[in-house]
């Protein structure tokens, strides 16, 4: 069964990975990679990336015919990043999440979706 994982961010997560410095960047991904290493090697990684930051993102509203297109930066719900993973059964994809590095610097969520089979 496959699995989107969702790294959840908002304006205020955004802002706080925007002032990371250098250092505190690759230490958070080095351990992340470590992490997707281990999906990799159990065979459950399918794919994953890291997104922008929404300010250098686009949005379309879609309302009938018209098209509307806004520039990032974007407020509410956003999405940092993403995994898609090929497990049994969600209850295994909450295990590996509980495993996950906090993606954040503060607290935060992933949301973790099955695909439309």
């Amino acid at each position: 069964m496959k699995f989107m994982i969702l790294v959840k961010s908002d304006p205020q997560l955004e802002q706080s990975i925007a002032a990371m410095s250098a250092a505190e960047m690759r230490a958070s991904m080095a351990e992340m990679e470590t992490y997707n290493s281990a999906l990799r090697e159990a065979g459950v990684l399918l794919d994953c990336d890291g997104l922008t930051l929404s300010r250098e993102g686009k949005r379309v509203r879609f309302d009938g015919t018209s098209r509307n297109v806004t520039d990032g930066p974007f407020e509410g719900d956003l999405v940092a990043g993403y995994w898609i993973w090929d497990l049994p059964g969600i209850d295994e994809a909450v295990e590996w999440v509980k495993r996950c590095p906090n993606p954040m610097n503060q607290p935060s969520d992933i949301e973790i979706r099955p695909f439309q089979t």
